[in-house]
């Protein structure tokens, strides 16, 4: 299946878990080649205002600040899916029942894996005050 295809079905999970109240951390790494962008992070923030993620671009260089910002999980959809296979080959959910993994093979495939969670807790994000 289109890797495209199946970060749909993956990104289903992360709203699940967002609803149950179990989304922990989602985190894109392996990247293909050594671009600069080193990892994408999204924590959650539980507000009066409803749901909202913290998203934030971590870089190689030292003389790149990192950027965060705060999104809803619709616009931190976009964001992520605009990285994929470009330059990351995996991201990472953690919740506090379980790992999921969502993986592009070379072939340009998705695929979908379960482990046990790292997380047993929720920790909401801190924003960096500047």
């Amino acid at each position: 299946m289109p890797y495209q295809d199946v970060f749909v079905l993956f990104w289903e999970q992360v709203k699940e878990s967002v609803q149950e109240g179990r989304f922990a951390k989602l985190t894109m790494a392996k990247t293909i080649g050594k671009p600069d962008l080193k990892n994408i992070f999204v924590r959650p923030i539980y507000s009066e205002d409803g749901f909202k993620v913290l998203l934030k671009l971590r870089y190689r260089s030292r003389e790149t600040e990192d950027k965060e910002d705060e999104l809803t999980l619709d616009e931190a959809f976009v964001v992520l899916k605009s990285h994929l296979r470009n330059p990351f080959s995996s991201v990472l959910m953690f919740t506090t029942t379980k790992d999921v993994t969502f993986k592009i093979n070379k072939k340009g495939a998705g695929s979908i894996t379960e482990a046990l969670p790292t997380f047993h807790n929720v920790t909401q994000a801190e924003k960096d005050i500047e």
